[in-house]
């Protein structure tokens, strides 16, 4: 009985071999983009999403003054060193709270026009500062320099 003889590697034709280099480059590209799009995600600080639902009470809080500046989740102990008035008013019910978020909103604010205010009489951003994950307003920081970053001017 004679062996058949073995088959032989089926080769790709050049249109075959160029639509298959170019579905792996596709995927390749495919995954490097998504890589990008959680780096991205980190440097926005989207830790602060939870935050976001939060905007209409602190819009009301400046009373719809104002231009947004940015959104923060923070924890109260980073607030003790570059925002004191803020780490005093991090209390519900005697209890310092763990994390807050802080709204700022750029404008030309009077204490008078905003609810809960501390800080200076007048400045050009209120920050609000709301409890998390518990929504309520704690106090709005009249200031002329934000104590914390609030903008990604880098992106």
């Amino acid at each position: 009985m004679s062996e058949a003889p073995a088959a032989r590697p089926r080769r790709l034709r050049l249109g075959e071999r160029t639509r298959t280099l170019l579905a792996c480059a596709a995927l390749v590209a495919s995954a490097l983009g998504l890589g990008g799009c959680a780096a991205a995600r980190e440097e926005l600080g989207t830790a602060a999403s939870g935050c976001y639902v939060d905007l209409a009470l602190a819009s009301h809080a400046v009373h719809d003054h104002g231009k947004l500046r940015g959104v923060r989740l923070v924890s109260v102990r980073s607030l003790s060193v570059h925002a004191p008035l803020l780490f005093n008013a991090a209390e519900v019910e005697g209890k310092r709270l763990s994390q807050v978020c802080l709204v700022a909103f750029g404008g030309h604010f009077a204490a008078r026009q905003v609810e809960r205010p501390i800080g200076a009489p007048l400045g050009d951003l209120a920050v609000v500062e709301l409890g998390y994950p518990r929504r309520r307003l704690l106090a709005t920081l009249l200031v002329t320099r934000p104590p914390l970053p609030f903008g990604h001017s880098h992106i």
